[in-house]
């Protein structure tokens, strides 16, 4: 078995969908990225690649290409899942913390679950996402940004 870790943090602006977990959130504002900015599905993805030794999501949707521009961030999850499998290995369980201030998440927990087990094709018992806040300090206290960390668990499964 296998460990990695996820970062990612993006910008809340206007004018941008909010999508966390391969979910869209009403809110008035957006995360900013060349994608649509889902720092959830980007740092599970993130925690993937690096649990297999494979780097980073920027080797493979560099944040210049035009391809990326706009990409469903669930396009750039089921990448690294097959990637995953192609290297040997399958995913075991997944564990996120989205640290926001706003808006309240909460109500998406299930929904999200859903949805990221979907896509990593596991059982929705074997992902876990919570939030919690930054206590008004920092870009993420004052309501600026969205953050997310990740860390997953794979196996080595035989070819």
């Amino acid at each position: 078995m296998r460990v990695g870790f996820g970062y990612d943090i993006h910008r809340l602006v206007e004018g941008r969908r909010l999508v966390l977990g391969g979910v869209e959130i009403e809110y008035p504002l957006g995360l900013l990225g060349v994608s649509d900015g889902d720092v959830v599905l980007h740092s599970i993805s993130d925690a993937i690649l690096g649990a297999i030794g494979r780097g980073d999501i920027g080797i493979y949707f560099p944040p210049n290409s035009v391809s990326s521009q706009g990409l469903d961030s669930k396009v750039i999850l089921g990448y690294v899942v097959d990637l995953a499998k192609k290297e040997g290995f399958k995913v075991n369980n997944i564990d996120v913390t989205i640290v926001a201030e706003r808006p309240k998440l909460s109500g998406y927990y299930d929904v999200m679950k859903r949805v990221i087990a979907g896509v990593v094709g596991i059982d929705e018992a074997s992902v876990n996402v919570k939030a919690k806040s930054n206590e008004g300090m920092d870009s993420i206290g004052r309501g600026e940004a969205i953050a997310a960390y990740s860390v997953v668990s794979v196996q080595e499964v035989k070819r």
